[in-house]
């Protein structure tokens, strides 16, 4: 005697997968972050005198250029919200709690908007000459003729 299972057919929910475009986006800002960030070790320490080299003038230099603070925003941003999904699949899929679960959600996006735009502003609007004193030693780099 043969049995026939009648399948419902598979629902489809209405509007955007966000499960299926986090995941997509983890895959994309990965590969993304791995060039990032061999060209910043890279640059930062196998270029020039290495190490060595890096000190405050050596950041002043890098961030005077839109290229650099580009790059590293680029990276900033990237390294967040990828570290934030992550974040919030493991808080998906291990904290039980609804009323719990929803408040770390909130918790994991608040804090990583706000390192975002902090760190977005340190980026742009980085000055190596703000709070420099007379008897300081940046004084003559930064007010030349003074």
């Amino acid at each position: 005697m043969t049995t026939q299972a009648h399948l419902a057919a598979p629902r489809r929910n209405k509007g955007v997968n966000w499960e299926k475009w986090g995941w997509i986006y983890m895959r994309i800002s990965g590969v993304v972050l791995v060039v990032l960030i061999f060209g910043h070790l890279f640059v930062n320490l196998m270029l020039g005198e290495g190490i060595h080299a890096l000190d405050f003038a050596f950041v002043a230099g890098k961030y005077a250029t839109p290229f650099w603070q580009w790059w590293d925003v680029l990276m900033l941003w990237l390294a967040l919200i990828h570290g934030a999904n992550g974040m919030r699949t493991v808080v998906n899929d291990y904290v039980g709690h609804t009323g719990v679960r929803k408040a770390l959600l909130v918790v994991l996006g608040l804090a990583a908007a706000l390192l975002i735009l902090l760190g977005t502003l340190v980026v742009f609007t980085f000055d190596p000459c703000n709070g420099v004193f007379q008897d300081g030693a940046m004084w003559a780099t930064c007010h030349p003729g003074k």
